[in-house]
């Protein structure tokens, strides 16, 4: 298809309303998207809560084993972004025949991604868990978990790559609802293998990583299991082994490698917070983890939000429109700061409520709660963040954003919380608010490179 044929479409759009399509397509391929975010922290929510209420101590385990993971998981996220970015540029561009190539080449890197990610956690977690400055207590329940967990990453990254391609597709809607079916499994063995029932033993932070284990896993077989089952699918080239193309192969990587650096140093940075809550003891532990769930699990919205944007951006850069990439990015931020606005107000007055929800510890609610509102005004500019990585990066600036988030999370918010939580005596208020800068940071970065991005043509 020659350019001006590709380009048709977008024409089109730009005669008829373009800010309007945008935000109706944007919310048409962000909210599937966003209902599979949410439904990948539900899971994380559902342990948290049966482990909390099962015990508080318990819940500091399965928080300190949940942190290495998290880095791997998402760090696995952004390794596969590559996946979603080129499946939307192959539609942009007219060549749905080559997204099939795509895929294979995702799951094969996904496959060796989840084995190799075990096999190294599960031989460096445990030592790292015992020379952080833990206590013994907290580094051997932790452990425990941790190896339960390891054993769920290789159906996790599977599933991230066939949802990613169905995302690029524009066919979103049977990952959520996958995500969401896997969810049931999760709670159902949550409430069986924690507290203990059916004559079972209770399991503690322990059960728990074995229900996410069993979710992740029935997940990447129930998506795998949709796409080969597609009508189109043969015709998309599911079925068919491509030649091989290194070029394509090298950009789905280096998209990747960008957005897994980005997401490392985020989440690593994140992860160091669960450390820096351990030296101040266990209750201090589940405070912050009650405070970082409720972020994480707000973050699914921004970052379901975020593919949609970069589909749009994506596709829009694969015709070569460049007032459709500015004007999709520009819609997306805008809707994204809306929610990080609402979401703020609903959260701030109503900390306490929500962390009675995970626990009815005193001392620990004494923590989590004031926390819990001054983190609250982490939620926009964090929101907005990562919106415009993602956009930045379907539209070439792969490694600007990998270092904006160098900068604010591991240079600034990593030192700044140990900083003000220990020396200064702040204790978890100073997490949080070291969170607050770091998100502000990075959000104010990104938006300056896509507004200087936009002046120039592509």
């Amino acid at each position: 298809m020659d350019r001006p044929a590709a380009q048709a479409p977008s024409r089109a759009r730009g005669r008829a309303h373009p800010v309007r399509h945008d935000l109706a397509q944007l919310l048409k391929l962000s909210g599937p998207v966003v209902i599979a975010r949410l439904g990948i922290m539900t899971m994380g929510l559902s342990d948290a809560i049966v482990v909390g209420r099962y015990s508080a101590t318990q819940l500091g385990y399965h928080a300190l084993a949940w942190a290495p993971t998290s880095v791997i998981i998402t760090m696995v996220v952004g390794l596969l972004s590559g996946i979603q970015v080129m499946t939307a540029r192959a539609i942009g561009e007219g060549r749905r025949d080559l997204t099939g190539a795509v895929l294979r080449r995702g799951l094969s890197y996904s496959f060796w991604i989840g084995l190799v990610s075990t096999i190294a956690l599960m031989i460096a977690g445990p030592p790292f868990l015992h020379s952080i400055g833990l206590s013994k207590d907290l580094a051997d329940g932790a452990t425990r978990a941790l190896m339960v967990f390891c054993l769920s990453l290789p159906g996790y990254t599977m599933s991230v790559a066939a949802a990613f391609w169905l995302e690029g597709l524009s066919k979103p809607g049977p990952a959520a609802w996958a995500m969401w079916a896997a969810n049931a499994v999760n709670l159902a063995f949550d409430l069986v293998l924690v507290p203990g029932t059916f004559g079972l033993p209770a399991l503690g932070a322990v059960g728990g990583a074995w229900a996410t284990t069993g979710a992740r896993t029935f997940l990447a077989v129930a998506t795998l299991g949709y796409i080969l089952l597609m009508p189109e699918a043969r015709a998309l080239g599911v079925f068919t082994k491509p030649q091989r193309d290194r070029p394509a192969e090298i950009e789905q990587r280096r998209i990747g490698y960008g957005a897994g650096a980005s997401n490392f140093f985020e989440v690593a940075s994140f992860a160091s917070m669960n450390v820096i809550a351990g030296w101040l003891g266990g209750l201090a532990v589940a405070a912050w983890a009650i405070v970082l769930n409720v972020a994480a699990i707000v973050f699914m919205v921004p970052l379901g939000l975020a593919t949609g944007a970069a589909v749009l951006v994506g596709g829009a850069y694969g015709a070569r429109d460049e007032a459709g990439v500015n004007r999709a990015g520009a819609v997306a931020f805008g809707l994204t700061a809306v929610f990080g606005a609402l979401v703020t107000l609903v959260v701030w007055p109503n900390a306490a409520l929500i962390s009675k929800a995970y626990t009815d510890n005193a001392q620990t609610l004494a923590m989590a709660v004031p926390a819990l509102v001054l983190a609250s005004a982490m939620f926009l500019p964090d929101a907005v963040q990562v919106v415009v990585a993602q956009s930045l990066r379907a539209r070439g600036d792969v490694w600007l954003p990998t270092y904006t988030h160098l900068t604010s999370y591991i240079l600034i918010m990593a030192p700044l919380a140990w900083w003000l939580a220990i020396p200064l005596h702040m204790g978890v208020m100073g997490i949080a608010l070291a969170v607050v800068v770091a998100s502000v940071v990075s959000g104010v970065l990104l938006l300056g490179r896509f507004w200087i991005l936009s002046k120039r043509p592509l």
